[in-house]
Protein backbone atom coordinates (compact mmCIF):
# COMPACT_ATOMS: atom_id res chain seq x y z
CA UNK A 1 0.00 0.00 0.00
CA UNK A 2 1.38 3.44 -0.95
CA UNK A 3 1.05 6.20 1.53
CA UNK A 4 0.76 9.92 0.02
CA UNK A 5 3.24 12.32 0.55
CA UNK A 6 2.15 14.98 2.98
CA UNK A 7 3.28 18.58 3.18
CA UNK A 8 4.22 21.26 6.16
CA UNK A 9 3.58 24.24 5.65
CA UNK A 10 4.61 27.27 7.07
CA UNK A 11 2.48 30.12 6.67
CA UNK A 12 3.76 33.81 7.86
CA UNK A 13 1.51 37.45 8.48
CA UNK A 14 -1.53 35.67 9.61
CA UNK A 15 -3.96 38.78 10.76
CA UNK A 16 -4.55 38.49 14.18
CA UNK A 17 -8.29 38.09 13.31
CA UNK A 18 -7.76 35.35 11.32
CA UNK A 19 -5.86 34.16 13.61
CA UNK A 20 -8.33 34.31 16.15
CA UNK A 21 -11.32 33.15 14.05
CA UNK A 22 -9.79 29.88 13.34
CA UNK A 23 -8.80 29.61 17.26
CA UNK A 24 -12.18 29.90 18.07
CA UNK A 25 -13.41 27.44 15.56
CA UNK A 26 -11.44 24.99 17.04
CA UNK A 27 -12.37 25.43 20.87
CA UNK A 28 -16.13 25.51 19.75
CA UNK A 29 -15.52 22.31 18.12
CA UNK A 30 -13.18 20.92 20.16
CA UNK A 31 -10.55 19.91 17.28
CA UNK A 32 -7.25 21.16 16.96
CA UNK A 33 -5.92 24.15 14.89
CA UNK A 34 -4.31 22.14 12.73
CA UNK A 35 -7.34 20.24 11.76
CA UNK A 36 -9.43 23.67 11.09
CA UNK A 37 -6.28 24.77 9.24
CA UNK A 38 -6.46 22.14 7.06
CA UNK A 39 -10.32 22.03 6.09
CA UNK A 40 -10.61 25.69 6.03
CA UNK A 41 -7.50 25.00 3.00
CA UNK A 42 -9.19 21.80 1.34
CA UNK A 43 -12.46 23.85 1.08
CA UNK A 44 -10.87 27.12 -0.37
CA UNK A 45 -8.74 24.57 -2.57
CA UNK A 46 -12.33 23.39 -3.73
CA UNK A 47 -11.03 19.55 -2.79
CA UNK A 48 -12.66 16.94 -1.31
CA UNK A 49 -10.96 16.02 1.76
CA UNK A 50 -10.69 12.27 2.58
CA UNK A 51 -11.96 11.38 6.29
CA UNK A 52 -9.41 11.17 8.70
CA UNK A 53 -9.00 7.65 10.33
CA UNK A 54 -8.00 8.45 13.55
CA UNK A 55 -5.61 6.05 15.17
CA UNK A 56 -5.63 7.63 19.00
CA UNK A 57 -7.87 8.05 21.92
CA UNK A 58 -8.75 12.01 21.22
CA UNK A 59 -12.49 10.57 21.10
CA UNK A 60 -11.91 10.47 24.67
CA UNK A 61 -10.82 13.34 26.22
CA UNK A 62 -12.89 14.57 28.78
CA UNK A 63 -15.11 11.03 28.88
CA UNK A 64 -13.90 10.10 32.50
CA UNK A 65 -16.90 9.35 34.59
CA UNK A 66 -15.84 9.45 38.46
CA UNK A 67 -17.10 6.46 39.81
CA UNK A 68 -16.15 5.36 43.49
CA UNK A 69 -16.45 1.79 42.69
CA UNK A 70 -13.78 2.18 39.65
CA UNK A 71 -11.83 4.51 41.60
CA UNK A 72 -11.69 1.71 44.40
CA UNK A 73 -10.09 -0.67 41.84
CA UNK A 74 -7.62 1.28 40.39
CA UNK A 75 -6.34 2.19 43.69
CA UNK A 76 -6.13 -1.50 44.78
CA UNK A 77 -4.61 -2.29 41.49
CA UNK A 78 -1.33 0.86 42.14
CA UNK A 79 -0.62 -1.00 45.70
CA UNK A 80 2.80 -2.61 45.55
CA UNK A 81 3.31 -5.46 47.33
CA UNK A 82 7.08 -5.28 48.05
CA UNK A 83 7.40 -9.07 48.39
CA UNK A 84 6.79 -9.40 44.35
CA UNK A 85 10.25 -7.16 44.16
CA UNK A 86 12.29 -9.41 46.93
Amino acid sequence: MKVKARVQYTIRDVPRSVDRALRKRAVDQGRSLNAIVLEVLATAAAVAQAPRVHDDLDHLIGSWVHDPETDRALDEQRKVDLRDWQ
